[in-house]
């Protein structure tokens, strides 16, 4: 994947809150959990409990959300910095043999 569209993907827990509470309980839209979100429409929350637990438990899933983002980030980093070392190995070891 790009890294730059990884990066418009982190999501802000403040936003997932202001969703929760503005338009019936959308976080997990936001997510991108489309399967959860109508569950959640479906039940009305759980019947209010399970929208009561998500009231406590939204940066938590926002936090998971983005780490596994930053990790894909930074698999992308660190094959562009292997990638640029064996450049520049190559380089030198063209140089040397000249």
């Amino acid at each position: 994947m790009n890294k730059h569209y990884l990066q418009s993907q982190i999501k802000s827990v403040g936003t997932a809150y202001l969703l929760y509470f503005l338009l019936f309980g959308t976080h997990y839209a936001y997510l991108g959990k489309w399967g959860l979100q109508i569950l959640f429409w479906i039940t009305l929350g759980g019947l209010g409990i399970w929208a009561l637990i998500d009231l406590f438990t939204i940066s938590g899933k926002v936090n998971r959300h983005n780490a596994k983002i930053f990790q894909q980030i930074e698999e992308i980093e660190k094959k562009d910095r292997d990638a640029e070392q064996a450049r520049n190995i190559a380089m030198i070891t063209a140089a040397k043999g000249n």
